[in-house]
């Protein structure tokens, strides 16, 4: 049997040409083997992918080995780990972050500016460069701030007090006392005289007296406006303390018309005017009230020659 001519190539695209003469000599083995019969169908699928393998599949590419892992490369690695948390940690704790800074800076400002006070108050630049008087009427303040004199140059956080108490004592006329410093430089003394009650006769003289008993001064005259005190058993004794609270609550125009007083026991206080008139008090109980009814009694009767005002409710006027 005759073979017929092949038909003519017509131009393709690039690599077809390669890939014509190889069908070609594929065909024209296939054909050769059914001319002379010993080609089967198993070597012309084992031809068909060779072509396909040969012309149309990438041949597979080796694969890269995998490196082995280093101490460094596991120091690097805990390293970026580590840092990472530590960033984890700041973000969330900012906020508490930022509080306690506020709180930290609070704090270290209050005791810079306690600190600060402190050594300030401590150092020369509060010292004491002027002493001042207050409350004194019967007491000279010059002579008060003399005996206080070497308190000068100390800081007023430094004054001390027993050395003031010990100065004070040369002066009985001085119930009671207070230190008020007055930055930066003035201290100054508030002080509370003793309120004298009258005096006692004795061949000393005539030595006045408080209602505690405390001896103010000694003079060899009486001091005007000042009762002479006639009690048993002296300063230390009910009487003279009943006597002591009389006097202190008497009205102002009684108080200034009073020329003795005496009183045997606690109970028995009574008190002579300039005018005459004794007025029998009693006891120190209810001494305000009985101070209101003899200012009315006395008022009312100018003439009376005693008044007894032992029981407030109802004065005695003989």
């Amino acid at each position: 049997m005759r073979r017929p001519a092949p038909l003519p190539s017509t131009p393709g695209r690039p690599g077809e040409k390669d890939a014509a003469p190889a069908a070609k000599s594929g065909r024209r083995r296939r054909d050769v083997g059914a001319d002379d019969g010993s080609s089967s169908l198993d070597d012309v699928a084992r031809d068909e992918r060779a072509d396909d393998v040969s012309v149309d599949e990438p041949q597979p590419q080796p694969q890269p080995q995998p490196q082995p892992t280093s101490t460094r490369d596991v120091w690097r690695a805990a390293r970026a780990r580590r840092k990472a948390l530590r960033a984890e940690i700041r973000r969330f704790t900012q906020r508490s972050r930022r509080r306690r800074i506020v709180w930290l800076s609070s704090i270290g400002a209050a005791l810079l500016l306690v600190g600060g006070s402190v050594v300030a108050a401590y150092s020369p630049l509060f010292a004491v460069q002027k002493i001042t008087v207050a409350g004194a009427t019967s007491l000279d303040p010059a002579a008060i701030e003399a005996a206080l004199g070497d308190q000068l140059g100390t800081p007023l956080a430094l004054v001390d007090s027993s050395k003031v108490k010990a100065a004070l004592l040369a002066f009985p006329l001085i119930e009671t006392y207070a230190l008020e410093a007055r930055p930066p430089h003035d201290l100054t003394v508030r002080i509370v005289e003793r309120t004298p009650v009258g005096v006692i006769r004795s061949t000393a003289g005539y030595t006045l007296v408080d209602a505690a008993g405390v001896a103010l001064s000694t003079t060899s005259d009486q001091p005007p406006a000042q009762p002479v005190i006639d009690v048993a058993g002296g300063v230390d004794s009910a009487a003279f303390r009943s006597a002591g609270l009389v006097v202190r609550a008497l009205p102002a125009d009684v108080r200034a018309a009073l020329t003795g007083i005496s009183a045997t026991t606690a109970d028995d206080v009574t008190l002579t005017l300039n005018s005459g008139l004794t007025v029998v008090w009693g006891s120190a109980d209810e001494s305000a009230l009985k101070a209101l009814v003899l200012s009315k009694t006395m008022a009312n009767r100018p003439d009376a020659a005693s008044i007894d005002v032992t029981s407030p409710e109802v004065a005695v006027v003989g």
